[in-house]
């Protein structure tokens, strides 16, 4: 049985695609691609597709991953195209290695995220970061299915910075103030999401967006304690593929999709 891990985007108003919306429309994709894959034993088979910390509804990203099983050897990129193909666009198949390591949600540890906060002044967003940054800790509340629950969002935030330019285009380009702020988030219990930083922020400064921000994901992987970055969660794949071919050339060879 070999594994594919892919990584994939969620672009423009495919944002607001629920992980359930999602989840139809890549088996979908497998079947019009014809992708031979494994399927899970029981009276309800199931095509064998393991997803690995989804991004929130309503929130962009260029950094999803899942890992699928199949019964039969392909050559990942070619599969990558062929799954492109049959996806929406905006539901982007944007990377293929095989998984040849062990844990890539153990790999998941942090995300870099961008907020774009429009007619918010750069300077008021600034002080608002200067104010989170310099908090001990930061109480915010989310309402849950069990009640309201009350935890740090500080203590999560490992970075958090404001910039002059987006590092993705603009969903909705406008000609008043806008503040682009950039974070990095480790994964913890309870999650903290962009939006209980927002919540921080409103906290500790009263900075209040008068719109909804507009939220994506940049990238996600195991955070780098010394550098303070996010590290792609396929390297190890690509460099176990890489020492394997290296030993025998041979040892790398798949049958094409």
């Amino acid at each position: 049985m070999q594994r594919i891990r892919l990584r994939y985007t969620k672009r423009g108003r495919l944002r607001f695609t629920s992980h359930r919306d999602f989840q139809r429309a890549f088996e979908r994709a497998l079947r019009r691609a014809e992708v031979p894959m494994a399927y899970s034993a029981g009276f309800t088979p199931h095509p064998k597709v393991s997803y690995a910390n989804a991004a929130p509804t309503g929130t962009g990203s260029e950094a999803e991953y899942l890992e699928i099983a199949l019964t039969e050897a392909r050559d990942p990129e070619r599969l990558r195209v062929l799954l492109d193909e049959s996806m929406p666009a905006g539901l982007d198949i944007v990377d293929a290695v095989e998984a040849r390591t062990s844990g890539l949600a153990d790999r998941l540890t942090a995300s870099v995220w961008e907020l774009r906060l429009d007619g918010v002044d750069p300077a008021d967003a600034e002080r608002a970061v200067a104010a989170f940054a310099a908090a001990g800790s930061v109480e915010v509340q989310r309402r849950t299915k069990s009640g309201v629950r009350t935890f740090d969002a500080r203590s999560a935030v490992a970075h958090l910075e404001s910039v002059a330019t987006p590092g993705t285009p603009a969903d909705r380009p406008s000609d008043q103030p806008c503040a682009i702020l950039r974070l990095v988030v480790r994964h913890v219990t309870p999650a903290v999401r962009p939006d209980d930083v927002l919540s921080g922020l409103r906290a500790v400064a009263d900075l209040a967006p008068p719109v909804p921000a507009a939220v994506t994901r940049l990238a996600q992987g195991l955070f780098d304690e010394e550098t303070g970055t996010v590290t792609d969660p396929l390297a190890p794949d690509r460099e176990a593929a890489q020492a394997l071919s290296t030993a025998d050339p041979t040892a790398t060879a798949t049958a094409p999709v």
